[in-house]
């Protein structure tokens, strides 16, 4: 009979130690992705960040175009100066706005890519069993 109400007491002890065991792992578990998504939060904002400065410098480039080509404009003299200007002004505009799509997609795309691997990299983690 002693055996088997040894038995009996080390049972809770098991169950407290299974418990205590389970709460370390969920609540470390929670800490990382605590972090994970801190580590997205501060990449987000960075790379929001980024695209913002790159969209005024292009209005600064787009502005100062603009401006120019009304100082050629002041100089015209003949109505065929007016459409070469306007139009070399267009056409330059022109190649300028698909390069600055091409600049503000690839940051874009960066930014994305930055924001997702902090996730990723715990999601890889979670389904494989490792931290």
């Amino acid at each position: 009979m002693t055996d088997r109400t040894s038995g009996a007491r080390k049972l809770p002890d098991l169950s407290t130690v299974q418990a205590k065991h389970t709460f370390e792992k969920a609540s470390a578990a929670g800490e990382e992705a605590t972090r994970r998504i801190e580590d997205t939060y501060s990449r987000v904002a960075q790379g929001t960040i980024d695209f913002h400065r790159k969209v005024l410098e292009i209005a600064q480039a787009n502005v100062d175009a603009a401006f120019n080509c009304a100082q050629e404009l002041v100089g015209v003299t003949s109505p065929s100066q007016f459409f070469e200007v306007t139009t070399n002004h267009a056409h330059q505009q022109a190649q300028a706005m698909t390069e600055q799509t091409r600049e503000l997609a690839a940051l874009a795309q960066k930014a994305a890519t930055d924001s997702i691997k902090p996730l990723a990299g715990g999601l890889t983690s979670a389904f494989h069993g490792t931290t």
